[in-house]
């Protein structure tokens, strides 16, 4: 197990804007009628009244936006194959790339055994709830696992433990947390679609609720999904949206030419969130 904490986010400075004042002098009649200099200050006065009120406000938005923090929980739950631990390593380390990091929990387990536990998943999806704010920041939740119609697969060493859509829910629920986002990289992890997606909760699953996922092979670092979403699509990607989209596509083109049954990536709810995750250029 190890756990990866802490990057720090940097705000920047509000923006200044000038305003430069124009005085009228030597104003002249027009059509007989005299236009007074003290009407043109006025005016003058109030327009540069509204571009600050206007420039005040578009700084305080940017402030708003640039302050935000995303906090990334990765778990790789099937200690028996290393190809979850590089996995939640991995995608851990590209969300944080692209979108900030304001701290970074990754945990996983081996044959030995690991902290990448129901109980270890409750407390650190707590922990990082409590560094950030509730209804601004952003918890990001990666889960790699072998799944089945039940839930996701939990092992380490002797340990055997199953993840259902309900324990998920339970866990993010009490973190009180408005914006979510929960990628789930295992067979079938589209059963946990209907219990967590949500206009602030976006779900992103490797397949849909009748179809296992593939590439879990032990020495891999990457299955199927983790490296069409993670490794090729969200490097380049402006929006996790525009990622899954290239994901799908490349996942559905390596299965068919593998004859495999496609897996069928699934995204769904985050209508709230989408907006505020913009990836860096």
């Amino acid at each position: 197990m190890i756990s990866l904490a802490s990057g720090t986010t940097k705000t920047p400075s509000p923006w200044r804007s000038r305003s430069s004042i124009i005085t009228f002098q030597d104003v002249e009649k027009c059509s007989g009628d005299a236009v007074h200099p003290r009407w043109i200050s006025r005016i003058g006065a109030l327009l540069i009244a509204i571009i600050f009120i206007v420039a005040l406000s578009v700084s305080t938005v940017h402030a708003v936006e640039d302050t935000r923090k995303v906090s990334v929980v990765s778990f790789g739950l099937f200690g028996d194959q290393g190809v979850f631990r590089s996995e939640a390593t991995g995608a851990a380390q590209v969300v944080a790339n692209r979108f900030g990091g304001a701290s970074i929990n990754v945990q996983y387990n081996s044959k030995k055994g690991g902290g990448a536990t129901i109980e270890g998943l409750a407390m650190s999806l707590q922990a990082a709830s409590n560094g950030l704010d509730a209804n601004n920041d952003i918890l990001f939740l990666i889960l790699t696992s072998h799944g089945s119609r039940a839930g996701l697969a939990v092992k380490a060493g002797r340990l055997t433990q199953m993840l259902t859509p309900s324990n998920l829910a339970n866990m993010l629920a009490r973190t009180n947390m408005r914006y979510k986002v929960v990628v789930i990289s295992a067979c079938f992890s589209g059963i946990f679609i209907p219990r967590l997606a949500n206009p602030d909760t976006l779900v992103i699953t490797a397949a849909d609720a009748d179809h296992p996922s593939f590439g879990c092979r032990d020495k891999a670092k990457w299955t199927y999904f983790g490296n069409a979403f993670f490794n090729m699509a969200l490097r380049q990607a402006r929006s996790l949206k525009d990622a899954f989209v290239v994901a799908r596509s490349l996942v559905k083109k390596r299965e068919l030419r593998e004859r495999f049954e496609p897996s069928n990536p699934q995204m769904a709810g985050g209508e709230n969130v989408h907006p505020l995750l913009i990836a860096r250029p």
